[in-house]
């Protein structure tokens, strides 16, 4: 006769949708966003085969302790980077969006400096590469939804870079002002006052004076880094346009 175990768990008897992650990996490169695409194989038993799609993949139940934890490793996995800015994005589910069945991705976006990156392609991809944001917006349909899932993670970014220090995690340290001041206009995609920029960022107090480095007219510039990197800082209004 057979004696279950005292600590065993009977299966579910009902279907279970197959369950992932997903990172939007945003970093600057040659002065524009860019975010990182895994190529998917090219096999036809791909639900996607060739097609660009957002790195990530299935939790790991012995591995993952929770959907941050799996984000992490996606990323390290893919990155080579620990503990960049790692924020919850949103979740996606349907019957639709995998051909192989009913599937929800829990998604998270990463904000990492380029000199940090080495990029892996994985086992189960074709390539990777960076793709500038602007340009990957126009061009035909990611892999599964991921499309509609990185114009989110591009207006969430968009609309926090508004009244928030999140650009700052897309630097490495130390970093001048005018640095700083690029990177927030290249995520807005325009300029924004510069007098009005340097005001905010040294009365929201969380820059750390880190020394002069070299700046961008080859004259010493005061260096910062980030006081705390557990999260940006909020400010009490947006930005105003150059000029205005």
């Amino acid at each position: 006769m057979s004696v279950t175990p005292r600590h065993s768990k009977p299966a579910p008897d009902f279907p279970r949708p197959y369950t992932t992650v997903d990172v939007v990996i945003f970093t600057i490169a040659q002065g524009c966003l860019n975010v990182l695409l895994v190529q998917r194989p090219g096999h036809d038993d791909d639900p996607f085969p060739g097609l660009w799609a957002l790195p990530g993949g299935f939790v790991n139940v012995d591995l993952d302790a929770d959907l941050q934890a799996c984000a992490a490793r996606k990323l390290k996995e893919k990155t080579g980077v620990d503990s960049p800015y790692l924020e919850q994005l949103g979740s996606w589910g349907s019957a639709l969006r995998d051909p192989r069945g009913w599937s929800a991705t829990h998604v998270y976006f990463a904000l990492i400096p380029a000199h940090e990156l080495q990029l892996t392609k994985g086992a189960n991809a074709a390539d990777v590469a960076w793709f500038e944001v602007d340009e990957l917006l126009h061009r035909p349909a990611l892999a599964f939804d991921h499309g509609s899932i990185l114009q989110t993670a591009v207006e969430r970014l968009r609309s926090k870079v508004e009244y928030t220090s999140l650009p700052a995690f897309l630097l490495s340290e130390p970093f001048t002002l005018p640095q700083l001041q690029q990177v927030y206009e290249t995520v807005l995609g325009r300029s924004v006052d510069k007098s009005g920029f340097r005001t905010r960022m040294l009365a929201a107090n969380f820059l750390l004076e880190a020394g002069h480095v070299e700046g961008t007219s080859n004259r010493p510039a005061m260096g910062y880094r980030l006081a705390d990197r557990s999260g940006p800082v909020v400010f009490p209004r947006t930005f105003s346009p150059r000029g205005h």
